[in-house]
C-alpha cells in the first residue's frame, strides 16, 4: 500500500506512545485516523494536539479486552465514516516485569488479554467488516522483538508477542485473496508510557506476583526513556507498509539479527548446540556486565523485575540482581 489519503484508520493505544506517533505519521499521510485508548486522559491530550494543528481525528475511549464495546467502536466508525476502516492498527499493549516463577493467573490474564486478547477482539471485530466492505486495505499489529525468544523476567508478555507474530503471519496468508496487507512490527524499547501501565490494571487482576509500585514505575520510565521515538518508529512502519513487509524490525541489520535468533533456536534442538548456546549467552553477559546498556542504572534500587516481597521462596532476580544483604 503507497496511497494512505482518505482512508480511514483505527489505532488501538493511539492516545500515546507509539500509537500516539502512528497517529502523527498517518494522519500527516492522509488518513482520516481513529484513536481509540483506554484513557480518557491521553484522549483529550491527543486530540487537543491536533485541533492545534488543525487535523480532524476521532477519539473513541475503548477498553480492547471489552468485546461488545469493541463491536461498538466498530459500529460508531461506520456511522461515521460510511464503513469499516481500511485500515487498522493493533497498538495498545501493557507489560509487567518479574520473576516467571513468581507469575499470578491474573499476570497472564491482564498482559496476555490486552496483548494477545486486544489483538484478537480487533482482528474478529474488523477483520469480516473489511472483506465484506469489498476495498481491500493493511493491518498492522505492534509486537515485540521479545516475541522471538522466552524472557524470564517477563514471560506473559513474551509469550504473548510470541503469539502475535504467529497470528499476523496466518493473517498474512489468509487475506491476501481479499486484498489486506499484513505487516507485524518487531520493536525493541520505545519511548512510551508503559511503564504506566498498572495504572489501567483492572481490580479484579490485581493480584501480581511481581513487585510494582511507585518506584518500580518510576524506573521503567527512566528505562523506557532510552527507547526509539515514537515518530520515527511509526516512519519505519509506513515504510514497511509501504514495501508490504510482513516482519518490520526497526534496526541497522534486520536480517543478522533473524539469523541469530533463528541460529538460537537451531542449537537449542541438539545436546552440543545447547552447550554452545549457553556458552554463547555467558560470552553476552560478560559482555553486558563490561559495557551495560543504557537505561538499566537503578534497577537494584528501585526493586525493578523482583517478585513481590512476600514470595520467599522465590529464588531468582531481576536485572539488578540479589536485593542488597541487611547490616
Amino acid at each position: 500500500m503507497k496511497d494512505f489519503a482518505g482512508k480511514v484508520l483505527f489505532i488501538t493505544g493511539g492516545a500515546s506512545g507509539a500509537g500516539f506517533g502512528q497517529a502523527k505519521v498517518f494522519a500527516d499521510a492522509g488518513c482520516k485516523v481513529v484513536i481509540a485508548d483506554i484513557r480518557q486522559g491521553h484522549l483529550n491530550e491527543a486530540t487537543a494536539y491536533f485541533k492545534e494543528k488543525n487535523i480532524k481525528v476521532h477519539a473513541i475511549k475503548l477498553d480492547i479486552t471489552d468485546r461488545k464495546a469493541y463491536a461498538e467502536a466498530a459500529d460508531e466508525v461506520e456511522k461515521i465514516y460510511g464503513g469499516p476502516p481500511q485500515m487498522l492498527f493493533n497498538t495498545a499493549g501493557v507489560n509487567a516485569f518479574g520473576p516467571v516463577e513468581a507469575s499470578t493467573f491474573e499476570d497472564y490474564d491482564w498482559v496476555m488479554g490486552v496483548c494477545l486478547g486486544g489483538v484478537i477482539n480487533g482482528m474478529v471485530t474488523f477483520v469480516p467488516r473489511m472483506i465484506k466492505a469489498g476495498k481491500g486495505g493493511y493491518i498492522a499489529t505492534t509486537a515485540s522483538m521479545g516475541g522471538f525468544m522466552g524472557v524470564a523476567g517477563c514471560a506473559p508478555y513474551s509469550a504473548a508477542k510470541a503469539a502475535v507474530i504467529n497470528l499476523m503471519e496466518s493473517y498474512w496468508q489468509g487475506l491476501r485473496p481479499y486484498g489486506i496487507g499484513i505487516s507485524c512490527l518487531c520493536p525493541a524499547g520505545i519511548k512510551t508510557n508503559i511503564a504506566e501501565a498498572s495504572y489501567t490494571r483492572p481490580t479484579r487482576l490485581a493480584n501480581t506476583g511481581y513487585n510494582t509500585n511507585e518506584k518500580t514505575i518510576e524506573f521503567m520510565r527512566y528505562h523506557y526513556s532510552f527507547g526509539i521515538d515514537p515518530v520515527e518508529l511509526a516512519q519505519i512502519l509506513k515504510k514497511g507498509i509501504e514495501n508490504e513487509q510482513l516482519y518490520i524490525l526497526p534496526m541497522p541489520e534486520p536480517e543478522k539479527t533473524m539469523r541469530d535468533i533463528v541460529e538460537r533456536m537451531v542449537n537449542f534442538t541438539t545436546p552440543e548446540g545447547t552447550k554452545r548456546q549457553e556458552e554463547l549467552s555467558k560470552k553476552r553477559m560478560e559482555e553486558m556486565r563490561k559495557h551495560p546498556m543504557p537505561g538499566l542504572e537503578g534497577a537494584a534500587e528501585a526493586g525493578w523485575g523482583r517478585a513481590r516481597p512476600d514470595l520467599t521462596w522465590v529464588k531468582s532476580y531481576g536485572p539488578g540482581g540479589p536485593p542488597p544483604k541487611k547490616e
